[in-house]
Formats: structure tokens, sequence, C-alpha cells
């Protein structure tokens, strides 16, 4: 089993950067798949990005591709979700989730995941 916390989550302007961190604990924190989903207001939760045990493979949903950047340092059990070119749409709870097995670009559905953190909140104002 793993317990995640996130945080750098914050009020920032249309424009701008933000990363947010993915604090990963138990004893085999470094196999588990992760993802970063948000929910807005209202609305669903969504996947944003993905990566698998190592790093070596991610995935993004269409409206953050080359914006947003999934990573993890395995020796820190910490992933992060480095967000650039902010928009007001991405104004979510940020969420970081973990689940057992592999993990394949088509792994986008929340029910998946069965580790998840509290969630920092993303503000972005226009």
């Amino acid at each position: 089993q793993v317990q995640l916390v996130e945080s750098g989550g914050g009020l920032v302007q249309a424009g701008d950067s933000l990363r947010l961190s993915c604090d990963a604990s138990g004893r085999t924190a470094s196999n588990y798949p992760m993802a970063w989903f948000r929910q807005a207001p209202g609305k669903e939760r969504e996947f944003v990005a993905g990566i698998n045990y190592n790093g070596d493979i991610t995935y993004y949903a269409d409206s953050v591709k080359g914006r947003f950047f999934i990573s993890r340092d395995n020796t820190k059990n910490t992933a992060w979700l480095q967000m650039f070119s902010l928009k007001p749409e991405d104004t979510a709870d940020y969420y970081c989730a973990a689940k057992n097995g592999g993990l394949l670009p088509t792994t986008r559905d929340p029910k998946t995941f069965p580790y998840w953190g509290q969630g920092t909140q993303v503000t972005v104002s226009s």
C-alpha cells in the first residue's frame, strides 16, 4: 500500500507556471505507476498525466499536452507535475494517484487507481 501527499498548489495568473509535488510513502512506493487527475467545481474528475513505475513512459490529456510535464524520482519517492502556460480553465483541485500493476497510455479512468492523495488546489486568474 502507498500513501500520497500533494503540495505546491496556489493562486497564479494566466501564463504563469507552477510545479506540483506528490510525496509517496510505503515500502514499495517506487513500484507504483502514478498519475495526476484534476477536478473542477461541478465537473467530473479527469485524467491529466500518467507515468509508469520507472518514468520511461509518460502520457497526457490532449488539453495539457505540451504545457504540462510529469516526472518522478524514485530515490525521493516523489512525482511532480510541472505546469507551464497555465490557463483559467486549468483551475481545479489536482490529485495524485497510484495503482498496482502496469500502466498503458489508455489507463485514464480514475476508477483504476486505488490510491489517492488529498488534493491541492490550483487557481488560475485571467
